[in-house]
């Protein structure tokens, strides 16, 4: 490990919700944070916000799913914040639907943004870990991992990044970097509200249906997986690497 890890943060999908309060929680534990989002408007404003708490961060708009696009992104948050130490590959998207009425397009894209996405953007990070022998890289999976009805897509992808986050902490562990993941439950946010929608119930009707089935009695909020991502890229969690930790309120799995 370098004496001076690196402080720079790349949080994927950071535009809202889930990304956008880990890239607000890093931002108070002090990293330099780069806000990466389709929705470039958001993550500038999302940057913007930082920067007038006293922050330093930027945001910068591309899509995970294009190699040349993830390279460039990289390039910037190297030139304009320092090399990055901690990735935390967020971005998702829901194309929900029964298997029988699942179109190809619903499955790629989904594939393409969990999948290649968190690929893409650890291989280019990786580069500047394994040179300062220090990084961190969480991935975010999702309880349905474990399988949800009409979520074939988004539970194989979630899935998938788990297997992903084992290997690469198999592979990367003796350049002083450690892989983890986040597996969030019911999470308020705009995502969730978006399924309660489309499923045609009141969100908060939604919200208190879902609570009634978690131990704890409530839905998580943004803060909470916010909360653990911070220990995971902390020295505390030096010696954690390979693990799937379900942010549940109960235990999954």
């Amino acid at each position: 490990m370098t004496d001076s890890p690196s402080r720079v943060a790349i949080v994927t999908g950071a535009g809202r919700g889930i990304g956008s309060a880990i890239a607000r929680r890093l931002a108070s534990d002090g990293f330099a944070v780069a806000l990466l989002d389709l929705a470039e408007d958001a993550v500038k404003a999302g940057a913007d916000a930082i920067n007038a708490d006293g922050g330093r961060a930027i945001g910068v708009g591309v899509d995970v799913s294009d190699a040349d696009a993830v390279d460039a992104a990289v390039a910037t948050v190297a030139e304009q914040l320092g090399a990055p130490g901690v990735l935390v590959n967020n971005a998702g998207i829901t194309r929900d639907n029964l298997l029988f009425k699942m179109s190809e397009s619903d499955w790629d894209s989904v594939m393409n943004v969990h999948l290649r996405g968190s690929f893409l953007m650890s291989r280019a990070a990786q580069k500047h870990m394994t040179e300062q022998g220090w990084g961190r890289i969480v991935n975010l999976s999702s309880t349905s991992a474990l399988g949800n009805r009409g979520q074939a897509n988004y539970a194989a992808a979630k899935a998938g990044l788990q297997g992903f986050t084992k290997t690469l902490a198999i592979e990367l562990g003796k350049f002083g970097i450690t892989v983890n993941a986040v597996a969030p439950g019911f999470i308020e946010t705009e995502m969730t509200a978006a399924t309660a929608e489309r499923v045609g119930v009141p969100f908060e009707d939604f919200k208190k249906a879902a609570a009634a089935e978690i131990p704890v009695r409530r839905v998580g909020q943004p803060s909470d997986i916010a909360g653990v991502v911070s220990f995971l890229v902390g020295e505390d969690a030096s010696f954690v690497s390979g693990q799937v930790i379900y942010v549940a309120g109960g235990p999954k799995a």
